[in-house]
């Protein structure tokens, strides 16, 4: 039943996604991931918090990794910062990120509303966690299934 998740976005708007996350990083030391499952039994926040620890963006030298999680079958979605991002921004911008993308979503633009997001995200990190001289990419920019 991956397929769900495989197929919510085609491979064309995937590429845009993964482009989105590439020009988002390019001006912070932040890292932005999204990752795609079909069901959430629960609370979707606290799913979002185990796909973070599972795909290790905990592990950030300075802990400004933004997680993208969307539960495709379930309709759930939550947007997650790691502490160094989170104590800028706030519950409350993580709420407001998600609803952004969910407007593009509900006016059948998935991909517009999540690169949409992804860039808000970047303009954030960018503002807390400019891009440095020996910046690394600390973690993969594709999506993850």
């Amino acid at each position: 039943m991956i397929t769900a998740a495989k197929n919510f976005f085609s491979k064309e708007e995937q590429q845009r996604i993964v482009d989105a996350i590439r020009e988002a990083e390019r001006n912070t030391s932040g890292e932005i991931r999204v990752h795609i499952e079909n069901f959430c039994f629960g609370d979707a926040l606290e799913k979002a918090k185990k796909v973070f620890r599972k795909l290790e963006m905990q592990n950030t030298k300075d802990r400004n990794g933004i997680l993208i999680y969307i539960a495709v079958v379930s309709r759930k979605m939550a947007v997650i910062g790691d502490e160094g991002i989170h104590k800028q921004l706030g519950n409350d911008y993580w709420n407001k990120i998600v609803k952004e993308i969910v407007v593009g979503f509900a006016h059948n633009h998935k991909a517009d509303g999540l690169t949409k997001g992804i860039i808000e995200c970047g303009e954030k990190l960018k503002q807390y966690f400019p891009y440095q001289s020996d910046d690394k990419n600390e973690l993969s920019d594709s999506i993850s299934f």
